[in-house]
């Protein structure tokens, strides 16, 4: 999927996401913790990577593998210094409204690692898929 850099592409990211999970049979509690990491991911590429430059994508793909589910989101933007992100649950970062966004994601995915100075985000979701049981 690929979205223009507009707030409106997040709602195309929530339909994805559903889709995905109803197809998928995703649990609610896997399900919640997909969608939260994924708009957080999208938000954090449109505003950030490609400063609300609707010229300009981010790119959404989707990966299955077994019972794992893996969002690969790209933007257009220079990157950021990922590794150096300021700890939202700090005293001095506690009433800020921003810098949230990296750090839900690292809480909620399985993995979150960053590609490319940061224009990548890799979020894995292990076990999001359940079992197919024999009969």
């Amino acid at each position: 999927m690929q979205i223009a850099s507009r707030m409106e592409g997040i709602t195309e990211v929530e339909g994805l996401i559903n889709s995905l999970c109803e197809d998928f049979g995703v649990e609610e509690t896997h399900y919640g913790e997909i969608l939260i990491a994924m708009t957080e991911a999208v938000n954090n590429a449109i505003v950030h990577g490609n400063k609300l430059d609707s010229s300009k994508m981010v790119d959404i793909q989707v990966t299955v593998d077994g019972n794992d589910l893996q969002f690969r989101i790209a933007d257009e933007g220079p990157g950021f210094d990922f590794e150096n992100i300021p700890d939202p649950t700090s005293p001095e970062n506690i009433e800020k409204p921003n810098g949230r966004g990296v750090f839900l994601m690292r809480q909620l995915a399985d993995g979150c690692e960053f590609e490319e100075l940061g224009r990548i985000a890799v979020l894995r979701f292990e076990n999001a898929i359940p079992q197919v049981q024999n009969a």
